[in-house]
């Protein structure tokens, strides 16, 4: 999975990519997506915490770029934004949760290199889950934690979402 030749911050923003891609540093980046098991998280995730909506106080959104800096925008599987429906057609402001689940071709330094920026941007919360394995870990900028117990979590707010409503659904 290659990048292509580089091309514009204002050609990426104008062109429809299907599945989105990111845009880094004048490169388009293809993500691993459109298969049954990582649709299906996805899908059921996001619908978890759509139910949930107001209870945490949050909006979750599929595939929603987020904008890191000038010139990279990521594209995670699903994300949480406290407060208030963001307006625009993508976030400037770091989301409070980006999660990412996991293809059977994604490899670790990727994903660690993506977990690495959101959390450089200030989201607050990287949660990767895993279909095949069915377990997820929860990333912060002072820790590493894989959810033992089976739920993922985060803090203030509260946020929790069991595995089971994902593998199970």
């Amino acid at each position: 999975m290659g990048g292509s030749p580089l091309v514009s911050l204002e050609e990426y923003l104008s062109t429809v990519y299907r599945p989105d891609c990111d845009f880094v540093d004048g490169v388009i980046e293809e993500r691993h997506v459109g298969e049954a098991d990582h649709s299906n998280a996805m899908a059921l995730l996001a619908t978890y915490l759509r139910a949930r909506q107001a209870q945490f106080g949050a909006w979750a959104f599929l595939s929603l770029r987020v904008q890191l800096d000038p010139s990279n925008f990521r594209v995670p599987d699903v994300l949480v934004v406290l407060g208030e429906k963001p307006k625009g057609r993508y976030l400037t402001e770091p989301p409070f949760l980006c999660i990412e689940v996991l293809s059977p071709e994604d490899r670790m330094p990727r994903v660690l290199e993506r977990i690495d920026e959101y959390l450089t941007f200030g989201v607050a919360y990287v949660w990767v889950i895993d279909p095949e394995s069915r377990r997820g870990w929860i990333y912060t900028a002072d820790s590493i934690q894989e959810a033992k117990d089976g739920v993922l979590r985060t803090a203030q707010p509260e946020i929790e979402v069991p595995l089971a409503a994902i593998f199970e659904g």
